[in-house]
């Protein structure tokens, strides 16, 4: 087995049988079955959702990203060996503890690879639920200019880099880009506030406004059940950004569940304990590879200047990352994931092969 040959880096081939485009994100793809597949999977499956549910397959990859794009490096790899079965597994773990202390469910019905979910469709809210326990990255930087207010909440003065917060922040913004809202920007990723939320509960995608309660209620639970795991293993859970969305249960109720991945190192921040006790960051999530590009690259600039993708676009194209790079962030990542599962992370000889063979015996989903 060759490294390039255990990463996964094109997931939107795959010849799962679907009458819909397959959706490829930065590093997710969705395959949305056939309506026939679907309710034949939750009547074989016996899955715990209404009979004509529509379902999809969401399978990952191994690529990475930093700075809206996609890096890759020597001897032909195309990702971060592990990553995605490494981000896989800490969701999966982190979905399981929520529901053994009686949290919201997931969108997530089946595992038939590491790499791969099945899916229950959702209507997803359009706020990126973000929530920090400490002040760093972009926050501290605004708040060394001098900025206090941050999506409606006033901080103290004489807060210092890194340091943990009086009370957990949450800090939400814009999922996609939403129209016609007064007072939030036409553009993706903006900062908003709990009054904007409950003046536009409908625009953001709230069923009804008593939800924005629900949503922050099950925010900081779930943040607090894998602080405290993460605690546990001496990781410290510094900033991580959640998702919601409604799915319709058997009695033909909506019910808020968690969307997409959870306290993965690619949604959160995560450092070493014994490091910052000692006055020192660890990082221990994708925040480190974003700090070894600023500092690998001569005009690191380029990669912080939204006016200069181009230019970005043209260094994460033609610069093939040192290999020794590539393997630090595989063993963050695996690393992570090894903690917190307690299991090894395996990598595949041959992932899409592994996939296709397994969707194909078992599922009935590749002609």
């Amino acid at each position: 087995m060759s490294l390039a040959d255990s990463v996964l880096a094109v997931n939107n081939d795959l010849p799962i049988r679907t009458d819909k485009p397959v959706h490829s994100g930065k590093v997710r793809s969705v395959y949305w079955l056939t309506a026939a597949d679907s309710a034949r999977l939750i009547a074989e499956r016996g899955y715990d959702v209404p009979a004509d549910t529509p379902l999809a397959i969401m399978v990952i990859s191994d690529r990475i990203s930093a700075f809206d794009c996609i890096f890759h490096g020597e001897e032909g790899l195309q990702g971060i060996p592990g990553k995605g079965a490494a981000l896989n597994a800490i969701s999966n773990h982190w979905f399981q503890l929520f529901k053994d202390n009686g949290l919201a469910d997931s969108h997530i019905l089946d595992i038939p690879h590491p790499f791969v979910w099945i899916v229950q469709k959702a209507r997803p809210i359009k706020v990126e639920a973000i929530i920090r326990q400490y002040i760093t990255g972009s926050m501290w930087r605004a708040y060394a200019k001098g900025e206090r207010e941050f999506c409606g909440i006033t901080l103290p003065e004489g807060l210092q880099k890194d340091q943990q917060l009086p009370e957990l922040l949450l800090t939400p913004s814009t999922k996609g880009i939403l129209t016609g809202i007064p007072g939030v920007p036409e553009q993706d990723d903006v900062n908003i506030s709990r009054a904007d939320l409950e003046a536009n509960w409908q625009a953001f995608g709230f069923e009804k406004p008593e939800d924005i309660d629900l949503y922050e209620k099950l925010l900081k639970e779930g943040f607090g059940v894998i602080s405290k795991a993460l605690a546990d293993i001496d990781q410290v859970f510094v900033d991580t950004k959640f998702e919601f969305g409604y799915v319709t249960d058997k009695n033909g109720s909506s019910k808020l569940i968690y969307m997409d991945e959870v306290g993965t190192p690619d949604s959160s921040r995560i450092w070493d304990g014994a490091a910052y006790r000692a006055g020192k960051i660890v990082e221990n999530s994708k925040e480190g590879f974003r700090q070894f590009l600023l500092n690998f690259f001569p005009e690191p600039e380029i990669l912080l200047d939204k006016n200069r993708m181009p230019a970005r676009e043209a260094l994460a194209r033609d610069t093939a990352l040192p290999l020794s790079a590539m393997m630090d962030v595989s063993k963050t990542y695996t690393g992570v994931a090894e903690k917190v599962t307690g299991r090894k992370i395996e990598l595949s000889a041959n992932p899409k092969a592994e996939i296709v063979e397994i969707l194909k015996s078992r599922y009935g989903l590749i002609d």
